[in-house]
C-alpha cells in the first residue's frame, strides 16, 4: 500500500506537545480478605491531538487509572499533571444522564460549569444536529433509546470544548452500525477541534484502527507491558493490511 507516511508523521510530530503527565501511579484497595494491588508505578504521557488506547486483561485497573486521572479516585502515590488551563471530559461506559432534565438541559447543565465557554448555545445546536438528536432536544432521557442516550453522553462531553477526552469503553454495548456512526462522529469532531483522546477498550480491532498509540497493561498489579505506535493514517487502516493485522494479533495476545 502506498502511503503519504512522511507527511502524516511530520503532522503528528508538530502536534506532540504533552497535555498530561502520569508518573509512578500506584493504587491498592483494602477489603476484608486483604489488600489488592491494582496499579504499580504506571507512568505515561498523553500528547495533544493524539488518540491513545488503553488495553489489558479484564480487571487489570484500566478504569481505576482513568478515575485517578479525572480525580474521581485518589492514587496512593504518584503524580497526575494536566497542563494548565486544559479542559478534561469523561465519557463513561454507561450514560450518566440526569433523568429530570431534557436532552438540551443535560448538555446545558455541563456547560454551565464552564462560565467562560463562548457560544455555548451554538455548540449545543451543532452537536445535537450532528448526533441526529436535534428534534429530541426537549425529550427526557427516559424517552430515548440506548443508542440515543450514548450519543447524548458523547456530545455532552464534547460540548465543553475539551482538550482531553477520557472514554471508558463507550462503544461496548452498541450494535456495529451505531458503533461505527459514533466513532465517525468522534473522529470528525476531533479533526475539527483538535482534542486528545485516551480510551479504554477490550477490542483489539478498535484499538489498532482508531489509536495513534496502544498502551498495553499487564494483569494485576498492572504495569505497562508494551507501547505500540501506529503511523498509518486512520483512513488507510484495515485488518486486511499486513502491518495492521500484525499489530491486531499482538494486542489480541495481551488481552485474551
Amino acid at each position: 500500500m502506498n502511503r503519504n507516511k512522511r507527511s502524516y508523521d511530520d503532522n503528528r510530530k508538530s502536534k506532540r506537545d504533552k497535555i498530561l503527565g502520569i508518573k509512578n501511579i500506584c493504587k491498592n484497595f483494602t477489603s476484608s480478605t486483604g489488600e489488592l494491588r491494582v496499579l504499580k508505578n504506571i507512568s505515561l504521557d498523553i500528547y495533544e491531538e493524539e488518540i491513545t488506547a488503553l488495553v489489558g486483561p479484564s480487571g487489570c485497573g484500566k478504569t481505576t487509572l482513568l478515575n485517578i486521572i479525572s480525580n474521581i479516585l485518589s492514587g496512593d502515590s504518584g503524580e497526575i499533571a494536566l497542563s494548565p488551563d486544559k479542559v478534561l471530559a469523561y465519557i463513561f461506559q454507561e450514560p450518566r444522564l440526569l433523568p429530570w432534565l431534557t436532552v438540551d438541559d443535560n448538555i446545558r447543565f455541563v456547560q454551565d460549569n464552564f462560565p467562560t465557554l463562548e457560544k455555548a448555545g451554538e455548540i449545543r445546536e451543532r452537536l445535537l444536529n450532528r448526533a441526529g438528536l436535534l428534534e429530541f432536544r426537549d425529550s427526557y432521557p427516559g424517552q430515548l433509546s440506548g443508542g440515543m442516550k450514548q450519543r447524548l453522553e458523547i456530545i455532552r462531553a464534547l460540548s465543553i470544548k475539551p482538550d482531553l477526552v477520557l472514554m471508558d469503553e463507550p462503544f461496548k454495548s452498541l450494535d456495529i452500525s451505531l458503533k461505527y456512526q459514533l466513532q465517525e462522529m468522534l473522529l470528525t469532531e476531533k479533526k475539527e477541534y483538535g482534542f486528545a483522546v485516551l480510551f479504554i477498550t477490550h477490542d483489539p480491532e478498535e484499538a489498532v484502527l482508531l489509536a495513534d498509540r496502544v498502551i498495553i497493561l499487564s494483569d494485576k498489579p498492572s504495569r505497562i507491558n508494551k507501547v505500540l505506535r501506529i503511523d498509518i493514517p486512520r483512513e488507510e487502516r484495515s485488518l486486511k493490511d499486513e502491518e495492521i493485522y500484525s499489530k491486531y494479533e499482538e494486542v489480541l495476545g495481551f488481552v485474551l
